[in-house]
């Protein structure tokens, strides 16, 4: 099971400001129309590691660690920031997507902090999209370097993945990440069985802490981005013409494998 890539305006209105009610606090207005509308991280392409049409039956014992990378077209972790008009809420987002080793879109991430000033408010949201093939029902647990777990639910699923969310996260997690190595993010399969996502931390806490991004240099990223995804696809319809196969549409990730 394969799912495609969605364009840039798409992925902004997934984990972007836009996307931010699923997450806010009934205690801070739900964000509007945050000022910049900044793309934000690629949807996962390939089915959940470990279901039954990834493993054989001998592999489907015992927890599975999926160590993941980072998108090769994004450099390094990626902060924007936006007012909700409305409110008068402070709204910053760090994110960044990752990759199998064979370059396949796994899972994206982003922490958002939101402030406001008149009413004294800080909260602090993480954010994951995830492959579509995990079991909604127990939802996420997240930890740093593995240290106490924090639990999320997942919110809502589209074709190209699946949010999950953990709510009022306390400060104290977001320092972790800032100091850790490794952020641990487990779900279960369709077969219950626990697979985590390794997800390397290095340079979050500098992003997290640093200015938001010029949004000239993110429309920059993200036109890079487009381009290395439809050279992607380029080459994958090439190599199958050659094998005599059905070639792609155009703009989509290659197939998992």
């Amino acid at each position: 099971m394969s799912f495609t890539r969605p364009a840039p305006h798409v992925r902004a209105a997934l984990l972007g400001l836009a996307g931010l009610g699923l997450a806010a606090a009934p205690a801070l207005a739900q964000p509007k129309k945050p000022a910049p509308t900044a793309p934000a991280p690629t949807a996962p392409a390939p089915a959940a590691p470990g279901t039954p049409a990834a493993n054989t039956p001998a592999a489907q014992t015992g927890p599975q660690i999926v160590a993941v990378k980072s998108e090769p077209s994004q450099a390094d972790w990626t902060k924007v920031c936006g007012k909700d008009q409305g409110s008068g809420t402070d709204i910053c987002y760090t994110t960044r997507d990752f990759v199998s080793d064979q370059g396949q879109p796994v899972l994206a991430v982003a922490v958002y902090e939101m402030k406001n000033a008149a009413q004294k408010q800080e909260v602090r949201v993480v954010r994951y999209l995830l492959p579509l093939g995990l079991l909604l029902q127990p939802g996420i647990r997240f930890n740093v370097d593995g240290q106490a777990g924090t639990p999320g639910r997942f919110a809502v699923c589209f074709p190209n993945g699946c949010f999950a969310e953990a709510g009022g996260v306390d400060a104290g997690v977001v320092a972790a990440m800032k100091k850790g190595t490794t952020l641990n993010v487990s779900v279960q399969n369709q077969t219950q069985r626990e697979v985590t996502f390794a997800v390397p931390l290095a340079g979050f806490g500098k992003a997290f802490d640093g200015p938001a991004i010029d949004p000239k240099v993110l429309e920059e990223q993200q036109k890079k981005l487009q381009a290395e995804l439809e050279k992607r696809s380029e080459d994958m319809r090439k190599k199958l013409e050659q094998q005599g196969g059905a070639a792609p549409a155009a703009g989509a990730a290659p197939a998992a494998k």
